[in-house]
């Protein structure tokens, strides 16, 4: 295991392509569905919101349960309930759609922590925020094209290709991730074990203890309820913009996820220590991006799709970004499940996006609601700001 681009990383990569294939349809799929049948935004962002908010509740459990359970044995598990979540969508309307998101929420909890932990585990200090970046990057690629994809289906009424669709993502799925030995791959052992640190419970007082923690889990969880407003409301928001598309959208922003964290994935700071400048800038973009949206039915569709290209760069550096920052700095005996903490603020943000955001858009409008999500990343751009030594000195 030389670095972050040779081949059992890249067949984990794929497989994470493969996951996340359908939620790039799905995010498009649902609130054009809720819409038309009668769901409020309140309801729609429920229903969206259930997803990442099943995944927070179960990912601090999930770095502990797979250390001691075993990697392998965990995502065998994890893709048989995901592919029975993503057939429940072909067969139910909205009350089937909120069980199916809290199922694939409690897969994709583990599931992105098994491969996270054993990228984290196995790359070198100076290669994780690349290994990082990269499965990020390929989990937001299926965005490029599942969204046009999804609009099709919707305007041409073809739900059976929609079911067709999902199933064959579940199958390829489920075939090519059980054909991965993880285990002795990424390892070099089967052995589990149980790994002393902190329980569960008692470690989420670290989200507020922890200044390490409690610095990116604020971050993140404010960047994350602005991501979760875009994806859940997008499809219907961009009706109301004359020339403008959701599908072109989120295929814009996606893409530009790819390339950049592609091209600026040696870029991302992997030295442990805190680079005010570069999350200061990162926070302004994603203020910007959301400000470019809400003014885009004023001002146009150039402001909708500059909002995509600055979204999708928000997005690109963020989460890498603090993710290796805390892989070095948190304590290594209880990492795993602080990085699974971690990871849970990002849920809750996704989740609140729909959930906050909605009953806001329903009382406003959707411009009203994006516009309040560029002042709350403005916010975030003083709060990134940190000069003290437990943060640029020495790593702990």
């Amino acid at each position: 295991m030389t670095g972050a681009l040779s081949w059992p990383f890249v067949r984990l990569y794929t497989l994470a392509l493969l996951f996340f294939s359908a939620n790039a349809i799905l995010n498009v799929i649902i609130p054009l569905r809720g819409e038309a049948l009668g769901a409020s935004n309140t309801v729609i962002g429920w229903i969206m919101g259930a997803y990442m908010c099943t995944a927070m509740l179960f990912r601090p459990w999930a770095g502990e349960i797979i250390k001691r359970r075993g990697p392998l044995k965990i995502l065998r598990i994890i893709l048989i309930i995901n592919g029975f979540a993503l057939l429940l969508y072909t067969c139910s309307g909205l009350e089937g759609y909120l069980i199916a998101r809290i199922l694939q929420g409690c897969s994709t909890a583990f599931f992105s922590m098994t491969l996270q932990i054993g990228i984290i585990d196995a790359l070198p200090e100076k290669d994780r925020s690349q290994g990082i970046s990269l499965y990020s990057l390929f989990t937001y690629m299926p965005g490029i094209l599942g969204p046009v994809l999804a609009i099709g289906i919707w305007q041409t009424g073809g739900m059976n290709y929609f079911t067709l669709l999902l199933i064959a993502i579940a199958i390829c799925t489920a075939v090519f991730g059980y054909s991965i030995p993880m285990a002795t791959e990424l390892k070099g052992t089967t052995e589990t074990r149980e790994v002393p640190g902190f329980g569960v419970i008692k470690s989420l007082g670290q989200l507020i203890k922890n200044p390490y923690l409690f610095k990116c889990g604020l971050l993140m969880l404010v960047a994350s309820s602005v991501f979760g407003a875009i994806t859940n409301f997008l499809p219907l928001y961009a009706a109301q913009l004359e020339n403008g598309s959701a599908g072109v959208y989120l295929m814009l922003q996606a893409g530009v996820v790819v390339v950049a964290r592609f091209a600026l994935r040696k870029k991302i700071p992997s030295d442990g220590r805190w680079h005010s400048l570069f999350i200061m800038g990162v926070m302004c973009t994603l203020a910007v991006a959301a400000q470019c949206v809400s003014y885009s039915l004023e001002g146009g569709t150039i402001f909708f799709y500059t909002g995509a290209v600055l979204m999708g760069t928000a997005q690109a550096l963020l989460y890498p970004a603090l993710t290796t920052y805390l892989s070095f700095v948190l304590p290594q005996m209880s990492r795993n499940m602080l990085i699974g903490l971690f990871i849970a603020t990002a849920d809750l943000g996704m989740s609140l996006g729909g959930v906050v955001m909605g009953p806001i858009a329903d009382v406003t409008s959707y411009s009203f609601m994006y516009m309040i999500c560029a002042i709350l990343g403005a916010a975030m751009i003083i709060f990134a700001y940190d000069r003290r030594k437990i943060f640029v000195g020495e790593r702990a």
